[in-house]
């Protein structure tokens, strides 16, 4: 995809019928894409998926062996951690018999291609560290972490694109300048100092949210407990997010804006408002798009962090603990787990620009 071939669409003359004597709001508006254009992009996408799936099934099974190959090579041992403080006190024997009973025995080799059948079948294996199944620990805990992201991502998505539409708007303003360098600012600043900066001063100093956890201790979560204790987490995930997915929107509404098509509408004196919604944000929330599948591995980091740092009970606590661990199975399940999850959003966030922008052109 190329900014040329988007800059020379967005400058293309309006289509006869659709001129100023096509009704006042008819004359900003581009000519419906032909029926056969919209097969051709179905098939574009048919083929993008199509390749990107030959691409991320070895991928995926080449990642899930490397778990087992970089755990098995680890210096720790996976029964230290089982035993905690009782394993200076076990026996040779009885670490040996202990070994042999959770199949630490086995090469890497045996030990993952056992898990990859299991997986087939619908069995992750079994995790050590909470002693339950591998697909009960994500049933658990996968729903919090996707609350925590998806609210996190709406609150940047919302913020970006009203500051981003403002600035972009008027370049140069004040409002342009303050904007860009506060995106500037914050892209600089790690998740992790977010988070911890969000605790000490909204928490600790000022009191207004809860400082951890999804409920009060020694409660089960409500409603309205999730709620506020969700408020500063999913903030501090969105503040991580912002900077560029605002200085995205803004360009792509500077550039609009500078459009023939946007400065025929405003002659033409449609009304301001309806330029925005209806001509400037469709075409500008294309990149924006390809930007949130570009940023997806920096928002699973990112929730990682400030999960761990909120106490949060998502998946963050069980990526930690099972990489501490040496726990196999459920190492192995999070890491496929996460990178199946960045791919898929990569390959719908391509897909969208090629639904949205039949414009521009993909290689596919």
């Amino acid at each position: 995809m190329t900014t040329s071939l988007r800059e020379t669409a967005a400058a293309a003359p309006s289509a006869p019928g659709h001129g100023a004597g096509g009704g006042a709001d008819g004359a900003a508006e581009a000519p419906r894409p032909p029926s056969g254009r919209w097969r051709r992009r179905r098939t574009d996408v048919a083929r993008l998926v199509a390749r990107r799936t030959a691409v991320a099934v070895p991928l995926l099974v080449a990642l899930s062996a490397g778990v087992f190959v970089l755990a098995a090579n680890s210096p720790f041992h996976p029964l230290a951690t089982y035993l905690g403080a009782r394993y200076q006190h076990t026996s040779a024997a009885d670490r040996a018999s202990m070994v042999a009973a959770l199949g630490l025995d086995r090469p890497w080799w045996q030990a993952w291609w056992q898990w990859v059948v299991d997986a087939v079948h619908g069995d992750l294996g079994f995790s050590r560290v909470y002693s339950l199944p591998v697909t009960e620990v994500f049933a658990q805990r996968l729903p919090w972490t996707l609350l925590l992201t998806a609210t996190g991502l709406t609150i940047a998505v919302v913020v970006a694109v009203v500051a981003g539409t403002a600035a972009g708007m008027r370049p140069g303003s004040l409002i342009d300048r303050l904007c860009s360098a506060v995106a500037v600012v914050l892209q600089a600043i790690p998740p992790f100092a977010v988070a911890l900066g969000a605790v000490a001063a909204f928490a600790v100093a000022l009191r207004w949210a809860p400082a951890s956890g999804a409920a009060a201790p020694g409660t089960d979560p409500t409603v309205a407990g999730v709620a506020s204790h969700l408020v500063l987490p999913a903030c501090a995930l969105a503040v991580t997010q912002v900077p560029w997915l605002l200085l995205s929107v803004r360009t792509s509404v500077a550039r609009a804006a500078g459009s023939d098509a946007v400065r025929g509408a405003r002659a033409r004196g449609i009304a301001p408002a309806r330029i925005v919604v209806r001509h400037m944000l469709p075409v500008s929330l294309a990149p924006l798009v390809t930007i949130l599948g570009a940023r997806l591995p920096e928002l699973v980091v990112g929730a990682v962090l400030v999960e761990e740092v909120f106490g949060w009970p998502g998946l963050a606590a069980a990526v930690v603990q099972s990489a501490t661990a040496l726990d196999f199975a459920l190492l192995a399940a999070l890491t496929v787990a996460t990178t199946a999850l960045v791919l898929v959003g990569s390959l719908l966030a391509d897909a969208a620009y090629l639904l949205l922008d039949p414009r521009v052109s993909a290689d596919v």
